[in-house]
């Protein structure tokens, strides 16, 4: 036996460590009985120590376990769809891009198929049809390959998944929902390389019926199958509560920018805060924009003929003879930089809060932003924010670009949009995710009236602003109910603008109730 000795005895002691057990010191020159006697007093102390280690090593994963379980949900490398006051605090300047250790346990399913998805159009149309895409892969029970990004648009991004997002985040935060891979199993990688694929684009607005009876027979027939248009293709309405909540989870969660672009957000936040609130504009008034919607409002004839020559050379703008006055007036238009500084003074905003203009070149430059500038002398851009060094790896880049106004336009204290495109839409329902953070959603039909009538001397300056005002009191981002309109899902609102299904109601809505 390994005993320890009185206190008298001249031996030494030796502490081992953390458990505080002590074991008597082998005397130099003992023989060869207490050499054997000492190798098992050994090996007992080495059996106790490695027991017990093992023992704590399991109360420490326990209790963790426990402390994710009950704790704050933003500790979680995937938060749940109800949690937005954890989620506002992780995103006060602090992305929700702690790194988690935590992993969701992996999903063990019958593999149905390989599906590959090509995402076509601007960051924010591929972000949501990444969503899309994950949700019908969970519902097929197939395996997600990282979703290809378009780079033949008009915006020629070269930029790839993993240039955007965290690609490593992606797939571990969704393992236990869907099975994600880079890229194909060699055999299948080969088969596809030798152009045995099957390729085609899904029927926009789809429901899952369609999905289960039409797509999941082909997954099963080729083992891998290709959609190579993922706008827009699934429904807004009429789906199962957990396809929505993956949706959600999808996008205020798994799909975490890189790094390098969260570090630029915060500098650029930390910039914006250093000077009080501010509010971002998303001014959509570039020469794709305009040339795509045929919108000419306040240009020259030059201009006029070149926006028309750039609509002509893209064959996939389908729409080509355009009455511009008429779409105006249907609200179609996004709202020009000289009636956003008329809209925004109606509307009272502080002409001393800075205006971080999230968007690209405003097309007429300097002289068609004079009115807006006049009115709100603090406008600011990312390029007037940040040293040219800090932007040198974005250039060319759009997607990485749109990626960091992304970033600054949740976090503002107001985001206000001048057109209802793809960032309008989803920066809307992530404000709402956060806590429906103030967002002014333009009236562009009754505004561009009301401008009008004011240029016309019909209202004065106090009658166009209470007319404005009152039109938009209730167009702040609060809870409401998404519009719902069968047979025409691009009439009604748009499920990421509001998905409804993700979100607690606010205190104006249950007021109201």
């Amino acid at each position: 036996m390994c005993r320890p000795e009185s206190k008298n005895n001249n031996n030494k002691w030796r502490d081992l460590g953390w458990m505080g057990l002590k074991v008597q010191k082998e005397r130099v020159g003992s023989g060869l009985g207490s050499g054997i006697g000492s190798g098992r007093c050994r090996m007992k102390i080495w059996m106790i120590r490695a027991t017990t280690s093992v023992l704590l090593w399991t109360c420490i994963v326990q209790l963790t376990a426990l402390g994710d379980m009950w704790g704050p949900r933003v500790l979680k490398g995937w938060p749940s769809c109800f949690t937005h006051d954890s989620v506002s605090r992780a995103m006060d300047i602090e992305f929700p891009s702690s790194r988690s250790a935590l992993l969701p346990p992996k999903r063990v399913y019958k593999n149905n198929g390989y599906l590959m998805v090509s995402c076509n159009g601007g960051l924010n149309q591929m972000r949501a049809a990444i969503c899309d895409m994950v949700a019908i892969a969970r519902y097929l029970n197939v395996t997600l390959i990282v979703p290809e990004l378009d780079k033949a648009s008009f915006w020629a991004d070269p930029s790839d998944f993993q240039d955007i997002f965290d690609v490593d985040h992606f797939i571990t935060s969704l393992r236990d929902e869907v099975r994600i891979l880079k890229e194909l199993p060699p055999r299948l990688k080969l088969k596809v390389e030798h152009g045995l694929l099957y390729s085609m684009p899904p029927i926009s607005w789809s429901d899952v019926s369609y999905y289960k009876n039409q797509i999941l027979p082909l997954l099963q027939k080729y083992k891998v199958v290709h959609l190579n248009r993922t706008d827009a293709r699934l429904a807004n309405n009429g789906l199962p509560p957990e396809i929505q909540k993956l949706r959600c989870r999808v996008n205020f969660s798994a799909l975490r920018f890189t790094s390098q672009i969260e570090e630029l957000g915060r500098k650029v936040i930390s910039l914006l805060r250093k000077n009080g609130p501010f509010l971002v504009l998303h001014l959509r008034y570039e020469m794709d924009m305009l040339a795509f919607s045929g919108c000419t409002q306040g240009c020259n004839s030059d201009e006029v003929e070149e926006l028309t020559r750039m609509r002509y050379a893209y064959p996939w703008w389908k729409e080509k003879i355009i009455n511009s006055d008429l779409k105006r007036r249907d609200g179609l238009c996004p709202l020009t930089p000289e009636e956003t500084a008329l809209t925004l003074r109606a509307l009272d905003i502080d002409r001393n809060i800075q205006i971080y203009i999230a968007a690209g070149e405003i097309y007429g430059g300097e002289r068609r932003t004079t009115s807006l500038s006049k009115e709100y002398p603090k406008l600011v851009r990312k390029e007037t924010l940040l040293e040219p060094s800090d932007l040198r790896f974005f250039q060319n880049h759009s997607s990485q670009m749109a990626a960091l106004d992304y970033l600054v336009s949740l976090e503002s204290d107001i985001f206000v949009p001048t057109y209802d495109g793809n960032m309008a839409k989803v920066v809307e329902g992530h404000r709402r995710y956060l806590g429906f953070k103030k967002t002014i959603l333009l009236n562009r039909k009754l505004l561009v009236d009301l401008i009008d009538q004011y240029n016309n001397g019909v209202l004065n300056w106090d009658q166009f602003s209470s007319a404005v005002k009152k039109a938009h009191a209730r167009r702040m981002g609060s809870s409401s109910k998404r519009l719902v309109i069968l047979d025409k899902p691009k009439e009604e609102d748009y499920f990421y603008s509001n998905p409804e299904e993700c979100l607690e109601p606010s205190n104006d809505l249950l007021s109201s109730t």
